[in-house]
């Protein structure tokens, strides 16, 4: 599986896909140099508990990571894992 990561204007997301087909996203508004919100996060049924937003979501924080960004999690998703992973609150927004 492979994550797509693309930015364009204010908006960004993480693409996962599997063998060419969509498996899920994860969208994000950028809110400034330093600051991106996820807003919404969407699996593809037939990848539904497979771990594709867990993978989606590390992608991002990657990102964030490497361009000194913080993480506001608006979206539900987004917002239950930053609680559930600790590795990952170094990019949470306080």
């Amino acid at each position: 599986m492979e994550i797509l990561l693309k930015e364009d204007g204010a908006k960004g997301f993480a693409m996962a896909r599997d063998k060419g087909k969509r498996a899920g996203i994860m969208t994000y508004s950028i809110a400034g140099p330093e600051l991106i919100i996820i807003d919404h996060t969407e699996i593809e049924q037939a990848y539904n508990g497979k771990g594709v937003g867990k993978k989606l979501l590390y992608k991002t924080v990657e990102m964030a990571r490497e361009k000194n960004r913080k993480i506001i999690p608006l979206c539900p998703f987004a917002a239950a894992m930053f609680k559930k992973l600790k590795d990952i609150r170094d990019v949470l927004k306080s």
